[in-house]
């Protein structure tokens, strides 16, 4: 294996514990305001003492660079947020952490205010408007799914969907595009045809989708262009109109759009799904299910942080 492979493995193992339970953190919660960047003598001591325990903990040497903070607000008085990134050998990753503000605590994992329903940002950011779509528009359930073409695990879910489609008719099913470029050099140009299909026939989009995945494994990168004027004319659209729109600038922005709101809601891999705001990772059909039948049975209402009365 390559060596700048293995130096991303080794950050994203020794990050497991860190990042990705501030990705799901983030799911929860918006990022939090920016941090003033004066730090006062305390607050600098602090960020010098968590650094030192941080590589402790993780067994993180001279050759990873740490930066963190600024510090910001948490959901807890007594917490700040450390936003850190680590980078060894050019490549790295990020999250966040919290420290307690007195320095002797230090805590990775989620946070939430009780107060609050935990998945409402979630739900604010997320729109329907210009996405292809299925299911009722005044659906009780909406599943937004941020999928990438040449992304393996995103086939299943399509697989998965087919079912949750015939399962749950009453279900709104809303499309978002999340290449990877990194590691799928053709996604991108996937989700710019999809996307472009979409445009020129609204219904023609699902067919398109389809296709692409049905296809998946004799795509390449040479064969893409040449797969997706061909899909396009399968599903009755202008070939020389598809292809003006392909070489659109407006369409991939289109497609930066929806990577960048998948972005803010701290989305690092595909596939990814929200049931009313609620986050599920993969395509693990009794997960999806048993989130369907939560949606389907309740409605997000205030949390009362008051104790109940105690039994007589």
């Amino acid at each position: 294996m390559p060596s700048g492979r293995v130096s991303a493995t080794r950050i994203l193992l020794a990050l497991t514990a860190l990042v990705f339970v501030s990705a799901h953190t983030t799911y929860a919660q918006s990022a939090p305001p920016a941090a003033t960047t004066t730090v006062s003598p305390d607050q600098a001591t602090l960020l010098k003492n968590t650094e030192a325990f941080v590589r402790q903990l993780f067994a993180w040497g001279p050759s990873f660079k740490l930066d963190l903070g600024p510090l910001g607000p948490s959901s807890s008085p007594n917490f700040y947020a450390v936003p850190i990134k680590v980078t060894l050998n050019g490549q790295g990753d990020t999250g966040v952490f919290y420290v307690s503000k007195d320095g002797k605590t230090f805590l990775r994992g989620e946070m939430y205010d009780t107060s609050k329903d935990p998945f409402a940002e979630n739900r604010a950011k997320l729109h329907p408007d210009g996405s292809p779509s299925k299911g009722p528009a005044n659906a009780a359930v909406t599943i937004y799914e941020f999928s990438d073409f040449q992304c393996p695990h995103c086939r299943l879910l399509y697989q998965t969907m087919k079912q949750i489609e015939a399962e749950h008719p009453d279900v709104r099913i809303v499309y978002k595009s999340f290449p990877i470029t990194q590691i799928h050099p053709w996604a991108e140009t996937a989700a710019i045809g999809a996307h472009c299909a979409y445009v020129e026939k609204p219904e023609a989009f699902w067919s398109m989708h389809d296709a692409i995945f049905d296809n998946q494994e004799v795509i390449s990168t040479e064969n893409i262009w040449d797969k997706l004027v061909s899909f396009a004319t399968a599903a009755g659209l202008d070939s020389a109109s598809f292809q003006s729109c392909l070489a659109s600038p407006e369409a991939k922005s289109a497609v930066a759009a929806d990577h960048a709101l998948g972005e803010s809601l701290s989305i690092t891999s595909t596939p990814t799904l929200f049931i009313n705001g609620r986050p599920a990772i993969g395509a693990d059909k009794p997960t999806l299910d048993q989130y369907i039948s939560f949606a389907s049975s309740s409605r997000p209402t205030s949390i009362s942080t008051s104790p109940s009365p105690p039994t007589p």
